[in-house]
This record gives C-alpha cells, sequence and structure tokens, in this order.
C-alpha cells in the first residue's frame, strides 16, 4: 500500500518559525514533524511514500534524500508555479496510484493506529474514508456528522461559532480508492473537503468517517506547535526519540555535557553535542536542541530550543520557541508565547514581552524592552474578522499602525490601480483610523475615493456607481461605544464573503504585503455627488405623491449620529415636517442607560406634539427603534413583525428574508398575505446575499439588525425604513399603532443566554444532534428544534464572538415557552458541568506531572 505524504504547506501561523522552512519541516523533539509522519506510517506496515511538495522543496528533498536512510522508499512531485490543493496534488501523481492508499497531512503530529482505519475502510467497502476524532473546540477544523453506520451525512469546513454541529472533526487524513480522483481535471486547484467530498456525497457514493483513538495535533500555530512537544515529553502521543533516555524522563544525546550543578526537572530532552552551565535550571518540559549552549544561571521554564542557539548566563526564557542559531545575550528575559526566528540577536538585558513574535535575522539591542512584533505592527492576531469586519477596543487594538497594516493587507489582494471607497462616521477615532488605513491601501497602489463622514447606508448605495471594486466603512462599534469597527464591502455594496475575508486575513497574516514605485502610488479624490446619487436613488423607489399627501409629522432622534443630518432634509423635500433632538455632533450616547434615556424623551416629544410617529437612528445610518403616535416604543421582534406586515400589505404573495432567530409570527402575517419567509443565518452578510439571490424578496432583516429594501440597495437603510413606513401608512390609511396591533398575532419568544465555554461548543451541538430525531431539527444556524404540533420551537444559538450559547423559545403557548427554556437550560448547563468536570481533572494530572 502506498500513501501520499501532503508536504507543501508553508506554515503562514507558525511564522516567524517558517520563512526559511516548509512547515513539515519544523521540529517536533528535534525531528521534522514530517520525520514523524514517516516514522507512523512504517509502523503501520507503509513503506511507499510519495510526497508532493510546494513551499521550499529541496530542503525537503535535501533532508530525506531518496529515503533509504528512514527505512522507506520516497518519490516527490513538486508543484512548480502554484499549489494545487489538497486534493489537486494528489490528482497529479494519479499514475503512480494503482490500489487503496492512505492521504496524510505533513504537518499534523499523531498516533493513530492507521492499520486499524484501513481495516475499516475495506470492511464499510468505501471508496473514501475519512479518519476523524474528537476536539473541544472545532472551530479552526472542519466538523463532520456521522450516521450509527459511521456513513458520512454532513461535514462543514472550518465553520463560525453558530454553525457548529459536532465536535467530530476531519483530520486531514483519508484513505482512499484511486476511481474517486477520477471526478477531479488535472493541474485544477481542489479540495478534498470542500471540493471532492461534497461531490462524493452528493452523488451517493459510499463515504465514510473512521473515529480514531488516539492523540492528534494539528501544528498550526505556535501554542500548538509548543503543546505538542510537551505532550510528547509526558508520553501523551507515542513518537520516537532521537536520544537515549539516561534516567526517567530525561533525554541526552551523544557528547553532550551537563554541570554536575545543573538542576533538571524531567521530562526534560537535551540533544548532541550541548553544553550546559553550571547552575542552569532546566524546568520540566524543555526541549534543546542540537550543539546548544546554556550559559551559567540560565532559567528555562519549558521553552523550545532549536539547533544551534546560544542561550547567555541568566538569561530567563518561559514557555517560548527560539529557532535555530538564535543568541540570546546575558540576562535577557523571554516570555511566554514570543517566537524568535532563526538567526536573531536578543542584546544584554533586553525583554521581549508575551506573544512578541520576531522575525530572522533581526537584532534587538540591549536593554531594549520588545513590546511589538519586530516586523511592523502589534501583536498578531489569531482571527481579524468577526461576525461584521473587524472590531476591537479603540485606539487599543484598533490603532493607526494596525490600520495601516490592514489597509496594506486588503489592498494586497487587489489589482494595482483598483479603486475603493473609504467613508466613516464622525468621530475622532473614526477618522483617525481612516487616515491611517486609506495611507496603507495608497502604500499598495490602491486609489481612494474618500466618502470622508458619510452614513453607511450612503456609502453602500453609490458603490456600484462610482466604478470602485469594494469599499470600507470604520465607525464606532453599534453595541460597544468603546470599540471600533471597520466593515468591507464589495462592488455591489454586500459585506465581504468569508473566502475573501480570509485571503485579506492571510495577506495579513504573512505579512503578504505589495510594495510599489513612488510613481505607483494610490491617489485620494473625494467625490462630490454622493449625496445627490443617494437621493436619486430614495427618491426613486418612493410613492413620492402619497409621502407628500400624508402631512406627516415625524421626530427623529439624531442619537449625536452623523446620519441625522441626512433624513430631516430628505423628509422636507417631501413635504413632511421632521422635528429634530440631540442633534449635537460632539456628543456621544456612553451607555445603555444614556440610549435608554434618549428613547423616553422620544416618546415623550411624540406624544407631545402628537405626531406621526418617532424614530431613533442608530448604527451610522442602519438601525432604529420606532415610536408610536402615543409615544409606545417599538423594537425588536415587535419592530419585525411591524415591518413585515406593512410591507407584504402593500405587495402580497412577495418574500421577506429573516434572520433563523425571528419569531414565528413572521411565518403568521406572511400565510395572511399569501407571502413567504426565508430564514437566513443569524449574520448580516447572509442576510445581505439572500436579499440578492433570491427573487421576489421585497424585504429582509430584523428589529435588531436594521432593515433591507433589495430594490433601493443591497445594506441596511432606517433612513429609508422611516420614508417607506410614512409612505405605507398613507397609503393604507393605518397609524403605527394600528399596524403594530394587526401586525401582532398572539406568540411568545423568549430567549436567554448561558455562558458556554469555547472548548465545549462542538460538543454540546453534536450531544444535541445526536439526542434529537432528526425529523425534528432545522440547521440553517445553531440547531433548531421544531415541536411541530404545537407550532413551536426552541433554537440553541452558539455565539460567534464570546463564550456563550442563546436559547430562543417561540411559541403560542407562554407555558410551553417557559418550561422549554427551563428544560433546555438545565440540560445546557449540566452538559457544560459535566465536560468541564473532565476537562479540570486533565488539566490536574497535568499540573501533577508537570
Amino acid at each position: 500500500m502506498r500513501a501520499v505524504l501532503m508536504a507543501g504547506g508553508s506554515g503562514t501561523r507558525l511564522r516567524p518559525l517558517t520563512c526559511d522552512l516548509p512547515k513539515p519541516m519544523v521540529p517536533i523533539l528535534n525531528r521534522p514533524i514530517a520525520e514523524h509522519i514517516i516514522n507512523l506510517l512504517k509502523r503501520h506496515g507503509i513503506f511507499e511514500i510519495i510526497a508532493t511538495l510546494h513551499y521550499l522543496p529541496d530542503i525537503f528533498r535535501d533532508y530525506f534524500q531518496d529515503g533509504s536512510d528512514f527505512g522507506v522508499r520516497l518519490s516527490y512531485a513538486v508543484e512548480e508555479d502554484q499549489p494545487l490543493g489538497t486534493a489537486g496534488s494528489v490528482k497529479n501523481v494519479e499514475e503512480w496510484l494503482s490500489g487503496t492508499f492512505l492521504v496524510i497531512s505533513g504537518d499534523s503530529i499523531t498516533d493513530f493506529n492507521l492499520q486499524a482505519a484501513i481495516d475499516f475502510h475495506r470492511q464499510k467497502q468505501s471508496k473514501a474514508t475519512l479518519v476523524l476524532t474528537r476536539v473541544p473546540n472545532p472551530i479552526e477544523f472542519g466538523a463532520v456528522i456521522v450516521d450509527a453506520d459511521q456513513r458520512i451525512v454532513r461535514f462543514l469546513e472550518k465553520p463560525s461559532a453558530s454553525e457548529i454541529f459536532s465536535d467530530t472533526i476531519n483530520t486531514g487524513i483519508y484513505i482512499l480508492e484511486p476511481e474517486v480522483l477520477r471526478h477531479l481535471e488535472r493541474n485544477q486547484e481542489a479540495d478534498f473537503s470542500t471540493d471532492l467530498f461534497p461531490l462524493l456525497l452528493a452523488e451517493g457514493e459510499p463515504i465514510y468517517g473512521y473515529i480514531a483513538e488516539g492523540y492528534w495535533c494539528d501544528v498550526g500555530h505556535l501554542d500548538t506547535y509548543r503543546e505538542a512537544h510537551y505532550a510528547a515529553l509526558h508520553g501523551k502521543v507515542k513518537l520516537d526519540f532521537a536520544y537515549q533516555m539516561i534516567s526517567p524522563g530525561l533525554w541526552v544525546g551523544e557528547n553532550t555535557a551537563i554541570d554536575d550543578r545543573a538542576k533538571i526537572v524531567p521530562p526534560v530532552l537535551i540533544g548532541h553535542n550541548c553544553r550546559i552551565g553550571p547552575r542552569a535550571t532546566i524546568e520540566s518540559g524543555t526541549v534543546i536542541g542540537d550543539n546548544v549552549t546554556i550559559g551559567t544561571e540560565a532559567d528555562l521554564k519549558r521553552p523550545i530550543i532549536w539547533n544551534g542557539a546560544i542561550i547567555g548566563e541568566e538569561a530567563h526564557l518561559y514557555a517560548c520557541t527560539i529557532a535555530r542559531g538564535v543568541r540570546i545575550d546575558r540576562r535577557a528575559r523571554v516570555f511566554e508565547g514570543v517566537a524568535i526566528g532563526s538567526l536573531s540577536m536578543v542584546g544584554e538585558e533586553s525583554q521581549i514581552n508575551s506573544l512578541v513574535r520576531v522575525w530572522p535575522s533581526k537584532h534587538i539591542e540591549s536593554g531594549a524592552i520588545l513590546n511589538l512584533d519586530l516586523i511592523w505592527g502589534q501583536t498578531a492576531h489569531r482571527n481579524l474578522f468577526g461576525q461584521r469586519g473587524v472590531a476591537g477596543l479603540a485606539n487599543i487594538d484598533i490603532t493607526p499602525e494596525f490600520a495601516v497594516k490592514l489597509g496594506a493587507a486588503y489592498g494586497s489582494t487587489l489589482q494595482p490601480g483598483a479603486q475603493v471607497t473609504v467613508s466613516r462616521d464622525q468621530r475622532s477615532i473614526s477618522r483617525m483610523v481612516t487616515r491611517s488605513f486609506i495611507s496603507g491601501l495608497m502604500s499598495v497602489g490602491v486609489n481612494v475615493q474618500n466618502l470622508e463622514a458619510t452614513p453607511i447606508p450612503v456609502a453602500r448605495s453609490v458603490v456600484p456607481t462610482l466604478g470602485v471594486v469594494g469599499g470600507v466603512h470604520v465607525r464606532i462599534d453599534p453595541d460597544r461605544p468603546d470599540r471600533a469597527a471597520i466593515e468591507f464591502f464589495d462592488d455591489k455594496g454586500i459585506n465581504l464573503s468569508k473566502g475573501k475575508e480570509k485571503k485579506i486575513e492571510g495577506a495579513y497574516f504573512k505579512e503578504d504585503l505589495r510594495r510599489v514605485q513612488i510613481d505607483e502610488i494610490g491617489d485620494v479624490f473625494y467625490p462630490s455627488q454622493t449625496l445627490e446619487i443617494y437621493r436619486s436613488c430614495f427618491e426613486k423607489h418612493l410613492n413620492l405623491e402619497a409621502i407628500r399627501y400624508s402631512n406627516a409629522k415625524v421626530v427623529v432622534d439624531y442619537a449625536y449620529s452623523v446620519s441625522g443630518a441626512i433624513l430631516p432634509q430628505l423628509l422636507s423635500k417631501f413635504g413632511c415636517e421632521a422635528v429634530v433632538l440631540n442633534a449635537s455632533l460632539t456628543q456621544m450616547v456612553a451607555d445603555a442607560d444614556g440610549r435608554e434615556a434618549l428613547l423616553v424623551q422620544l416618546g415623550r416629544v411624540v406624544e407631545a406634539i402628537s405626531a406621526t410617529f418617532g424614530a431613533q437612528i442608530l448604527a451610522n445610518g442602519e438601525q432604529l427603534i420606532l415610536a408610536d403616535e402615543a409615544g409606545g416604543l417599538i423594537r425588536g421582534e415587535a419592530l419585525t413583525a411591524l415591518m413585515v406586515e406593512a410591507v407584504l400589505a402593500a405587495h402580497p404573495r412577495s418574500s421577506v428574508a429573516v434572520p433563523v432567530r425571528a419569531s414565528g409570527v413572521i411565518e403568521q402575517i406572511a400565510r395572511r398575505h399569501d407571502g413567504r419567509v426565508i430564514r437566513t443565518k443569524c449574520n448580516p452578510t447572509a442576510l445581505m446575499e439572500t436579499c440578492r439571490a433570491y427573487p421576489n424578496v421585497v424585504l429582509g432583516g430584523s428589529g435588531d439588525m436594521g432593515f433591507i429594501f433589495p430594490e433601493l440597495h443591497p445594506g441596511f437603510d432606517a433612513m429609508f425604513c422611516v420614508a417607506k413606513l410614512i409612505e405605507l401608512l398613507a397609503i393604507q390609511e393605518r397609524t403605527l399603532a394600528d399596524l403594530r396591533a394587526d401586525s401582532l398575532p398572539r406568540i411568545y419568544h423568549k430567549y436567554f443566554t448561558v455562558r458556554c465555554p469555547w472548548t465545549v461548543k462542538g460538543a454540546l451541538m453534536r450531544h444535541l444532534v445526536e439526542s434529537h430525531s432528526p425529523s425534528t431539527l432545522e440547521m440553517i444556524d445553531g440547531i433548531k428544534v421544531h415541536d411541530r404540533a404545537r407550532d413551536s420551537w426552541i433554537l440553541v444559538l452558539p455565539d460567534a464572538s464570546e463564550p456563550l450559547v442563546h436559547l430562543i423559545a417561540d411559541s403560542p403557548s407562554r407555558e410551553w415557552v417557559e418550561l422549554t427554556l427551563r428544560d433546555y437550560r438545565q440540560l445546557v448547563q449540566e452538559f457544560i458541568a459535566r465536560d468541564r468536570g473532565i476537562e479540570e481533572i486533565v488539566e490536574f494530572e497535568n499540573r501533577v506531572l508537570a
């Protein structure tokens, strides 16, 4: 039997360790990861290996040669021009694969029983068998669901938090029959998880999942890289050591001298030709490469040190990674999570603080304190994008330095000379971040149409008219006044897809930033007709005669936002009277209590002046809360229902798109207007894409996120919503209170939030899937359990950005809602307690071993 070892990875998230080294050649216990994989294959009787290479292939070939020194026969296939993906690289060696073969990734550490997986594959007569395992947090991996016969029924590549349906994940180890490769085109990029396996599943081919017992670790980050070492030293994974064990838990290479006064606490591994000085302390978990010198009284607490490093006297190293040939001078201190690239030098008494990365061949001067990565920008983030773009604490996470790099990363994914719009709210932090972001774009040759302080609906609506490839909007986070948010959208004004976000992240993390010549640096332009374009589009999609006939009086609460400056102008042009509140642009709503005070004020003013209704405009023009003519506030689910009733009454037999968590009252309203409800994931991008993709959608969104009118533009627009509502009330001859009463059949909708550790979410979702009948489940986003006999449901929705799980219950019966929320709250809490109990025992065992 042959194996294909996919060894082409560049290890971008292990930078700076992999700048000059392919990821499969990164050492674990002083041996390349790929060597441990080859040893695993040998243990299970596989000696014919084909290695597919791309990044720095000569380093791999020079080390392994023909494989004879390692007891195997190695052949090579090099992807010269571009990587072909996991499946594409295997397709290109198809002629060497005449029978059942195994595919294994070159960047994981495992001791799985591969022979047991092969036997399973043959027993099931499978065409493709995925080796699976269970992990606490499956977000970074492909989640898989299998049935009772272990046949795969569903999988999702790198799910978001709300898409977690299982904690069973794809390890990248596959046993395949050669005929499955016939589905692929030669020299075409293709991936097993996203291309080949879904195709096999759709065609009904036998594809199974073998859930393996044992250790598996995807060495994808610096922290998992260190954890793999610690697991090996503590015997949690079976690996071959390159050195002799001279005492329990202490492996030492040949010609290594350890001073008698040195203190070593096993387990520790020390390579060949090392020198350990007097009174040096080497604590449990430390790995030292070949030809390393450790100075007098050096203090090593679990660092991973590669070959040829020199550690000076009284130096202190804490759970860090030191690459080949690094020199750390006397009394220097390197803290937890730091990674120092090869051939760098750290001066005397200098200090490198936690999580900092130092690229290869850098020089840190004596006495320096390094808080930032020694390349450009701040401490690297694991993921940049959240539910709505990039967000973080203002001037702490989202700083000018960060914005410059992010702008350059975004621009590097575009063609030189491309144009993008940049807009912002009126806050000082947004102005500062925008200027820095524009500098980053210009540095990579991208031109900017600077819309300056502009409501985000206006920015989205003008994008298609300006000939740009996309847009960026900077604002204070709608939910957190201490956070800044940077939102990206495409050439149609829709939020970027996950794939495009990943490209920007890749450019950011890999420092893959284009540099252009001076004469190619981008320019900045200031379009002058932005508001006119928006006004024209605004008027085109309204019945202006109905609005003028209404003689409406509307109270508009600016809430100290730039969006308020436009809406009253538009309304007055249509013959409506607009009474303005809180118009100052120098003030800001500090917290939820302040916002509630403004809403109370809005309701009182509406009632006092007998206004048609009132509206508070939020989120820089995207969201709103209404007050009816009696001052009663309308928001959340009530606002969603009201808008659906108003729009479908005017457009019967049309469709509306709402998030999966919206109340079932929407379906009741749609039925009486012969309409259709399309449920989407609970994120803005999903709603925007659905409104564009489905014909006959007249409204999208919810009271919590805002409302989309696809005929206008693809984004949320509270300003148009106000004008449209005036039109609909006039045509239907109803007041807002009438509409509110008509739109709310008796139904109970309640939610509860439970704290849930990230490491438990996947197991919890799998437990829910396995413990309910498939006919009751809906898995658009989270897991919705239906009680169809009662026209009721409960949604278990993992939060995308916090360690939380939301429980949302919906029913005509208040009692059903209360009992079901109570039962599921108890179920979730008991499951978390069981899982955390196991976790705490494991952590305790780790401490004892250490």
